[in-house]
Order: structure tokens, then C-alpha cells, then sequence
């Protein structure tokens, strides 16, 4: 039988350390370490995610340093293959599952890949659609991230616009599935750097809260772009986000813990709101003929690390009040 998934961090506002400790110390992350050779530490929380954070680094870093499309596929035996897999889904990175709450102040949908985004912003048209009350806004968050050769190629495959930017997927497929043309307000800096530049487009579909597409800057511009924090954080600031705010955000269930815990460290903490993190479910909504996406055994544990790496930067401010 199935192992029943192990419960995130709670989304509510506080210190959420024994959500992060339930998660780590749970019996498939141990499984899994200890089939890839290591030992569990003695110590406290501080110590069993830095080992951890190391571990994985070592293990299950495939990307070093590129982007997700690029990492390297590990060579695995059927019996790590499945255990990976079954760690994966009781960790909650497989299985989608539905909002837990009828109504939010407001709905995120996260960027990502250009297939991703089209499906991201399509559940959350599903859900709006559905019923799901929001009373404040729709966001849907982005960077100027450069499409890839393969991403461009998907959209051209599902016969979908090729835009050239992962903000310009977003903000194309807000008109198609909310059925709007123009925006009704526009606010931007090009600052002539992906980098440096952001931009804010509101549109008001009939019968739905407004949606904003967001794309924001890197709070680090001269090593990187802007990632899942640095998006979450711009748009808190132009939302005006409040305390008891409840958020609902949207993503893959692949990314469901580390971006979740992301949101509790830039959202729930800073602001004193709630924060409930749901993956598209494939099942309810498909909007284009997208291909099926293949999730290897390495994808998942890639983001199992991001998930411990994103629960320590969570934890390690807490830990040092």
C-alpha cells in the first residue's frame, strides 16, 4: 500500500520548524539517503539539513549550475528507479491534490518552463471558472528567462504562439484562456538587462478578478535572473499583501515543496499570511495538445534537493532568532 504523503510545513503564519522537522525526518528521506550511502547525522535540525543540503549536493545535483532542461540524467538500477519514485510521490512531488479552502484573498501562479506556464495559467482559469473565490488578484509571475531552443520548439509543436521570453508565454496565454486583448493598466523599467528590468500587465476579464502578469528583476543582477523568491517578493510589494491574507499558489507537483516553502519564508513570514501551494492536476485542464512531459527518476531527486535546500533557508533565520 501506497505510504500516505508526508505533510509540508503549514502555510499559516508563525515559525513552522516542526513542519520542516517532520518532512526531513520522515522514513522515505531516510530511505533514501541511507540506498544512496549515507549516514544519518546525530545533531539537531541545523545539522541534519546542512548534512543534507551537502549529501544531496554530492548525490543528486544534476543541474550544476544550468538550467533544468540541461541537467544530466544519472544512471540508475530498477530497484533506486523505484525507490526514488515511491520516495517522491510519499514527499509530495507526484500527486496532485485540490485547494483545501473554497475561497483566497489571492491566486499565484508561478513561471516556469514554456509548457509549464501555459498549464499553470490554464488551472488556475479552470479553478476561477470552477468557483474558487478571489477576492484581491490573480498573479501570474515570471522572468525575461530566454526561451530555449526546446521550449520554443514545444509551443511550435502544440501550435502555440512563439514568444520569446518565459514572461511573454505567460502573458500570452492569459489573453488566449482569459479571453482578453489589452491590458487595462501597464507599469514597467527596461533598464536594457533582463536582469535589471521588470514589468507589471493588469487585465480585467469579465466576471473574474483581475489578472497581473509580473515579471519581476534579480535582487542578485550581476550573477543571476530572477527566480522563484525574487518574483514572490516584487509581487508582495505591488499587491500590497496583508496580515491574515490566505494565498493559494499554483504550480507542478514536482515543484509543490520547495516552492512552497519558498512562499512561507518571502510571503507568509515577512507578511503574516497564509500560504496553500497546489500542483496542476493534467487531468482537469489541458488547454493545447502539449506532450506529456517525462519525469525521470532524476528530475525527482533533483527537486527532492531543492526541496531541502529551500526548507533550510527557511529554517536558518528562524533558527537564529
Amino acid at each position: 500500500m501506497p505510504e500516505l504523503p508526508v505533510p509540508l510545513p503549514g502555510g499559516a503564519p508563525g515559525e513552522p520548524t516542526a513542519g520542516i522537522a517532520a518532512w526531513v525526518y520522515a522514513d522515505p528521506l531516510r530511505r533514501l539517503v541511507a540506498h544512496f550511502g549515507g549516514t544519518w547525522p546525530d545533531g539537531d535540525l541545523t545539522e541534519v539539513l546542512r548534512f543534507l543540503d551537502e549529501f544531496s549536493a554530492r548525490h543528486w545535483d544534476f543541474r550544476a549550475g544550468r538550467e533544468r532542461p540541461d541537467a544530466r540524467e544519472p544512471d540508475l538500477d530498477p530497484a533506486a528507479a523505484a525507490l526514488v519514485l515511491a520516495s517522491a510521490a510519499a514527499l509530495g512531488l507526484i500527486h496532485p491534490v485540490r485547494p483545501v479552502r473554497s475561497a483566497y484573498a489571492h491566486l499565484v501562479v508561478l513561471g516556469g518552463l514554456a509548457h509549464a506556464c501555459v498549464r499553470r495559467v490554464a488551472y488556475a482559469a479552470h479553478l476561477l471558472r470552477a468557483g474558487l473565490t478571489v477576492d484581491g488578484e490573480v498573479a501570474v509571475l515570471g522572468s525575461f528567462r530566454p526561451l530555449s531552443d526546446w521550449e520554443r520548439a514545444t509551443l511550435t509543436d502544440a501550435d502555440l504562439p512563439v514568444d520569446d521570453t518565459e514572461v511573454d508565454v505567460l502573458d500570452s496565454t492569459v489573453r488566449r484562456v482569459f479571453g482578453v486583448a489589452e491590458p487595462a493598466e501597464h507599469d514597467g523599467i527596461d533598464a536594457g538587462h533582463p536582469h535589471h528590468s521588470w514589468s507589471s500587465r493588469t487585465y480585467r476579464p469579465a466576471g473574474l478578478p483581475p489578472v497581473r502578469v509580473l515579471a519581476a528583476p534579480s535582487s542578485e543582477p550581476h550573477r543571476r535572473r530572477a527566480h522563484t523568491a525574487d518574483t514572490q517578493r516584487f509581487w508582495a510589494g505591488h499587491a500590497q499583501l496583508a496580515p491574515g491574507d490566505e494565498v493559494l499558489m499554483v504550480t507542478a507537483p514536482l515543484y509543490v515543496p520547495f516552492q512552497h516553502c519558498d512562499a512561507l519564508r518571502t510571503l507568509a513570514i515577512p507578511y503574516g499570511c497564509h500560504i496553500d501551494t497546489v500542483g496542476v492536476d493534467p487531468a482537469l485542464t489541458d488547454p493545447a495538445a502539449l506532450p506529456e512531459q517525462t519525469l525521470t527518476p532524476g528530475r525527482y531527486l533533483q527537486e527532492i534537493r531543492s526541496a531541502i535546500r529551500s526548507m533550510r533557508a527557511l529554517h536558518s533565520p528562524l533558527h537564529a532568532r
